[in-house]
């Protein structure tokens, strides 16, 4: 196992915050600890310096993709919070099937870990406009920090004990069995999402137009108080009027700290 001081510990927590806004406590020392290990092992470091001058002085980007694959944890599966997509079916697209006048559907999902929750979503979209007879973009954005969840995603391959949660229809309709254990998202799902590498703590978010819905869920969990306020008033400027913010159920946007309106437990709309 890695040795670290206090001190050098700090270093790491403070650049990791900076980089990544997850804020980590002493607490969770062992953890990481036990993560960076893998990095260690693979490189040879004999100590942390050799690594902390490798991490700061690496230009490529191939340092910090790999210490953030190493420290996230990515706990994902489809339907996670349920009540969430019901709302998205039943009461946003319905909405935005009126309110959107040039049929260009843009919905974010800003931490989409493995897959689940983007593929979800485009399947729900799939089911919505099946019996519209309008052409419409509905394509999705499906972000997060993390490469090697996101090589997951793009391949879309889960086990059949993830499917437990889905309607037995979506299984016939939306996946290929690719042998006995797994299943295959249909290249006609895939090709609803849009997968991209993409880190929330960005200064500027580059992107060209504001979007009608945007799932940001249980990442806010790993930030200070002072990174939640900044990212949700980027989500706000981000957002069309009328727009939709669904967070996991364990995280709250404060009531007088935004200007967001409550809809119900983790969704808020932009005024």
């Amino acid at each position: 196992m890695i040795e670290l001081t206090d001190e050098q510990y700090l270093e790491l927590v403070a650049y990791i915050k900076l980089r990544f806004g997850i804020h980590l406590g002493m607490q969770k020392r062992n953890l990481v600890k036990g993560r960076m290990q893998r990095i260690f092992s693979r490189h040879g470091f004999e100590g942390f310096k050799t690594y902390y001058a490798y991490l700061t002085q690496d230009v490529t980007g191939k340092a910090d993709d790999e210490l953030v694959n190493a420290i996230t944890t990515n706990h994902t599966y489809f339907m996670r919070e349920v009540s969430h997509f019901d709302l998205f079916a039943k009461e946003v697209l319905p909405f935005l099937y009126q309110t959107v006048k040039n049929h260009d559907l843009r919905i974010w999902c800003a931490a989409c870990s493995t897959g689940e929750e983007a593929y979800t979503l485009a399947m729900l979209i799939a089911d919505f406009f099946a019996t519209k007879k309008e052409n419409w973009d509905t394509k999705l954005l499906a972000t997060d920090i993390s490469s090697e969840v996101l090589q997951q995603a793009q391949k879309g391959i889960y086990l059949n004990t993830d499917f437990q949660s889905l309607p037995e229809s979506w299984r016939r309709q939306y996946f290929t069995r690719c042998d006995v254990e797994h299943y295959q998202i249909k290249s006609q799902v895939k090709a609803g999402v849009i997968f991209r590498q993409f880190n929330l703590m960005e200064e500027v978010f580059p992107f060209k137009k504001k979007f009608h819905t945007i799932f940001c869920r249980n990442v806010m969990i790993y930030f200070d108080d002072a990174t939640i306020k900044n990212l949700i008033k980027k989500f706000y400027d981000l957002l069309e009027p009328g727009g939709y913010l669904f967070i996991g159920h364990s995280e709250v946007l404060e009531r007088g700290t935004t200007s967001f309106r409550y809809v119900s437990p983790a969704v808020y709309r932009k005024g």
